[in-house]
Order: C-alpha cells, then sequence, then structure tokens
C-alpha cells in the first residue's frame, strides 16, 4: 500500500489552524492512523534516507518508550512522524524503514525551451486543483484525513504522475532555470531532449526508491508494506510494482472513508 502526502511540515503559515500539532489536527490524524492500522501492515517505509536509519531507529525507541515528544522534534510534523511513528507504535512494531534516496530536483528547474508553455499549462491545472485543498486545510475547513484522501485519488495521482513523468517530453531545445534546486550533476545533459533529461531525474530517484523497498521487504520478510511518501511518488511507484508479478498492490481508499 502506498499513501501519498503533501507533506505535512510544509502547512504552517504561521496561523494556529494550520498548526498539525493544534488539538483539531491531531484528532484528525489519529483517525487516520486509526484507518491505516485495519491494513495491518508488517512493516512501514518511510520517505527518509537509508543513511539515517540508525538515528530513525533511535528515535523511534525512544517515542516508544515515551521519551520523545514530537512538538520538540524538528520535523516533528512530517507524515515520517505523525503517520509513520503512531502507527508503528499502535501496531507494536520494532522498527521503522527508511527507504527514500534523496535528490532534490524543483518543479521549476524546468523553464526553458520549445513547447515550454505546455509544461507550464500542465503545472498551473496541478496548482489550480491542488492548492484550494491545502488551503482548506491550512483553513480547518478540511479536515487532516479527508486531504489524504483526496490526494489518493486515482485521478489526482495520474494528474501529478503526468505533470512530472510524461508531459516534460514535449520541451526540447531549453536548459535548466540556473536558480532551480536540483542535487544531480546536471554537466552532460542534453539540452536538446530538455524535457526528457527532466523526467530522467525524477525516475532515476524513484528508482532507487523501488530498489530500497524491495530490499527492504526481501531482508525482513515482509508480506503487507505500508509505504508513506511525498504523493508525486505515488504514480511511478505504483506503476513499478504492478509490473513485478511478485507484489500486488491495495489501495489506501480500501480503508480511507470519506465523509458522506
Amino acid at each position: 500500500m502506498f499513501v501519498g502526502f503533501d507533506h505535512l511540515n510544509q502547512l504552517a503559515n504561521g496561523k494556529p489552524q494550520a498548526e498539525v500539532f493544534s488539538p483539531k489536527k491531531q484528532a484528525e490524524l489519529a483517525r487516520l492512523n486509526a484507518a491505516l492500522k485495519r491494513f495491518a501492515p508488517d512493516l512501514i517505509l518511510v520517505e527518509m534516507d537509508p543513511k539515517t536509519q540508525p538515528r530513525l531507529d533511535s528515535l523511534f525507541r525512544a517515542y516508544r518508550a515515551g521519551s520523545l515528544k514530537l512538538n520538540e522534534l524538528e520535523g516533528g510534523r512530517n507524515e515520517t512522524y505523525q503517520v509513520g511513528f503512531a502507527l508503528g507504535k499502535l501496531l507494536d512494531h520494532a522498527r521503522i524503514f527508511a527507504v527514500d534516496s534523496y535528490d532534490a530536483t524543483s518543479q521549476s528547474l524546468l523553464n526553458k525551451g520549445e513547447n515550454i508553455d505546455l509544461f507550464k499549462q500542465g503545472l498551473q491545472k496541478l496548482q489550480a486543483t491542488a492548492r484550494p485543498l491545502k488551503k482548506a486545510v491550512q483553513a480547518d475547513s478540511l479536515s487532516l484525513y479527508e486531504y489524504v484522501v483526496a490526494m489518493n485519488q486515482p485521478e489526482m495521482i495520474q494528474l501529478t504522475h503526468r505533470l512530472f513523468y510524461n508531459l516534460p517530453a514535449v520541451v526540447i531545445h531549453g536548459d535548466f532555470s540556473e536558480s532551480g534546486t536540483h542535487s544531480a550533476d546536471l554537466s552532460k545533459i542534453d539540452k536538446a531532449y530538455i524535457g526528457a533529461e527532466y523526467i530522467s531525474l525524477f525516475y532515476k530517484r524513484n528508482l532507487k526508491i523501488y530498489a530500497n523497498i524491495l530490499n527492504t521487504q526481501l531482508q525482513n520478510r515482509g508480506r503487507k508494506l505500508l509505504v508513506i511518501m511525498g504523493q508525486t511518488h505515488v504514480g511511478v511507484l505504483q506503476d513499478l510494482v504492478k509490473d513485478n508479478p511478485d507484489y500486488s498492490i491495495v489501495s489506501p481508499l480500501t480503508y480511507l472513508v470519506p465523509k458522506k
């Protein structure tokens, strides 16, 4: 099961309604975790680099023992802790597993080239769909539970997947923005296919995440995996898993029931 998030630590806007640690939002997260608990995963995988596994283990041990308060932890609003740790404790897991392969690539990196307007139109469509939802959560008019349900709808996953793994291919004969965030070596990119190069940055990272998921499962003999990721990862990871006959995908919407 893949559960996609708009990173919870990015909700803060200085207003109390947007505070993840508010009693209302904590209750909403408790509802989310109770629903996901019914899936009964035997492994919980999160968007942290495997190099941080020793620290993740230490933090989770402290959290299980009751000596770690998430509101005192840097980054404690993130879904790794709010959902991964909380759910792991509910299920009496001994560990939470780091499976990310971090490479920073910003949306603004691709901003020059033929047909760039088509990509920008796609980006604007995503923003027009997702931003009102985020603002509603920040204003407390949409619950975090309902937000996660919305972000994991097939059409929302398809929208983000197309924007980062399909649409950019139309952009050719361009360049990456000098101000765009990235951590990859861009010295050998083929600018004639700048959009395809952009896709490759995202795809390469997710192939490594996929490899980490497979190896974590094999090493720990898990049968039911819950993978907590940024929502833009879900589409490509699901595609990779669908092509692997040893695995099947369970939708989180099987367990997350929206209000009627």
